[in-house]
């Protein structure tokens, strides 16, 4: 307690210049607000039932930067946070979260209280997200940064006072990526919900061949509105402008547009019109929590789309593909930094891939080690005869490739401080980039155009120097000069500028959980 008292106390006086900008406030003798503050319990226990420890503070912090005065006479300044509170429906927020307590006069110091928390909480949610990010979809980070929310939410709060509409537009993210969508979500939340029924799977459906299906894949496509028109005699007939309808749906649907119908594709069609607009709402809460990681310069990676962006300045200035982990072998969520790269590095083989991949292959095949140029070693590196090891109980070895055309990792790792392992890397499997999804790897992310990502990564001088590194076709470490910011997060849809979604296959199928916890707590 005393911790918390101490921490309360200290950034009342670190605070203390806001009360100036308060505007009309009185630093007469405590009002009745502060008053019935301090004895919540009995003044107001309905109140006081509802409110845990924090948000007392939180508001003990917010009346002391008002001098204890009633914040919510105004029916002007009532009204105008009534207003603000309806328009987070846009963001994915349920305004009866925040509902105002009855018409209360400026005498109600329990209503004034209970404004100001509801007033408290839209900010908090809006700014930080309303779900538990750390149980829900956990990010580790190498560096935690401890966040002071409770300044950074009366720094909105008090100040914002005087203009609501800027206060919960200051805690709205400012992220591109949340705004564009925001935009989209407000546009769909307000139509009615589109009608299609799904489609039944079967086999591989290619372009100009005949399927039982065709006729209500047609419908499908014409009531997402991917038809124009239905063709007027629509049989088993998988035609060309059936085929170029379904390449934008997949096109949309960040699928290999290639029209070829097969299992995700049939997964995508059938989500249903409800959890699409679902999936737009839940990844608004998605982008909330990303917003607090995101560093203006940074690499940031969305896993579920497999998909790369460099930041600069806080805009998206480079883009390219990635593959990355397949189910049961994620790539998991972090924050870390970009600190040194591999040149023509090794690949030792890791624990899991050792384990369950390439055992099978070597008992199966004795010449497996040599076609793919492995190496065994012991725990020190040191060399091992393969003729001599009982591959069935191989004890603690390693398996390692020199570098080379063959090698996994392709002429450079990307390596930044985590506990997974893991890295992004270029791959020799150049093919497996123009397919969607691309969840192919063991964790580890595969880049597209590695080389220039480390462009963006490096200052001239320094990629002048990998060149030559590389050249030589040994293994070097090189480390950078500014070690860069990498975030590599989960989301299912975003949309373009003018607020068109564009969906992600839920590769991890992470969607029904957050919306199941979401809907628990609206």
């Amino acid at each position: 307690m005393f911790k918390k008292s101490a921490c309360y106390l200290s950034f009342l006086c670190l605070a203390s210049p806001l009360v100036a900008t308060a505007g009309d406030v009185s630093f007469g003798d405590p009002a009745p607000v502060h008053t019935t503050l301090g004895q919540l319990s009995v003044t107001c226990p309905a109140l006081a039932a509802a409110v845990d420890f924090p948000t007392i503070m939180n508001l003990q912090a917010f009346y002391e930067q008002n001098a204890g005065q009633a914040v919510w006479s105004s029916d002007e300044r009532r009204a105008a946070l009534g207003t603000q509170l309806q328009q987070l429906a846009d963001d994915g927020l349920d305004p009866s979260r925040y509902s105002l307590p009855a018409e209360a006069s400026s005498n109600d110091a329990c209503a004034d209280i209970a404004i100001s928390q509801r007033y408290l909480q839209a900010l908090r949610d809006l700014r930080f997200g309303y779900l538990p990010q750390d149980r829900l979809e956990p990010v580790w980070k190498a560096d935690p940064q401890p966040l002071d929310r409770q300044a950074v939410l009366l720094n909105i709060a008090v100040v914002g006072l005087h203009d609501l509409a800027g206060a919960f537009e200051q805690a709205r993210p400012s992220l591109a990526l949340y705004r564009n969508l925001r935009q989209a979500y407000a546009l769909q939340r307000q139509q009615p919900l589109a009608d299609w029924q799904p489609v039944p799977g079967g086999a591989l459906l290619q372009p100009d061949k005949r399927d039982a299906r065709v006729p209500a894949l047609a419908q499908r496509l014409f009531n997402e509105g991917y038809l124009s028109a239905l063709p007027p005699d629509v049989d088993e007939h998988y035609s060309p402008e059936l085929v170029a309808a379904m390449k934008s749906f997949q096109l949309q649907h960040s699928l290999q547009a290639d029209g070829v119908v097969g299992p995700w594709t049939v997964t995508e069609l059938n989500i249903s019109p409800a959890m699409r607009r679902e999936q737009l709402r839940i990844n608004l809460e998605r982008m909330r929590w990303m917003a607090q990681d995101l560093e203006p310069d940074s690499v940031l990676v969305n896993v579920a789309a497999a998909q790369l962006t460099v930041y600069q300045g806080g805009v998206p200035v480079w883009q390219t593909r990635t593959q990355v982990g397949r189910a049961g072998r994620e790539t998991p969520l972090l924050k870390s930094r970009v600190t040194r790269l591999t040149l023509n590095p090794t690949w030792t083989i890791p624990p899991t891939i050792l384990r369950e991949d390439k055992l099978p292959e070597i008992r199966r095949d004795p010449e497996f080690l040599g076609r793919q140029n492995l190496r065994v070693i012991d725990r020190d590196g040191l060399p091992l005869a393969a003729a001599d090891i009982d591959w069935d109980h191989p004890g603690d070895l390693m398996l390692r490739q020199d570098p080379g055309p063959r090698n996994p990792l392709g002429k450079m790792a990307i390596r930044f401080p985590n506990p997974f392992s893991v890295y992004l890397h270029d791959t020799p499997s150049q093919a497996l980039f123009s397919k969607g999804p691309r969840a192919f790897s063991s964790g580890c992310v595969r880049i597209e155009q590695v080389m220039r990502l480390r462009d963006w990564l490096l200052s001239p001088p320094e990629r002048a120097r990998t060149e030559t590194l590389l050249a030589s076709e040994q293994t070097h470490e090189f480390r950078l000069a500014k070690p860069v910011p990498i975030l590599m997060g989960y989301w299912t849809v975003q949309a373009d500028s003018q607020g068109q979604p564009v969906y992600i296959p839920d590769i991890y199928k992470r969607d029904a959980a957050l919306s199941a916890a979401g809907s628990r707590t609206l």
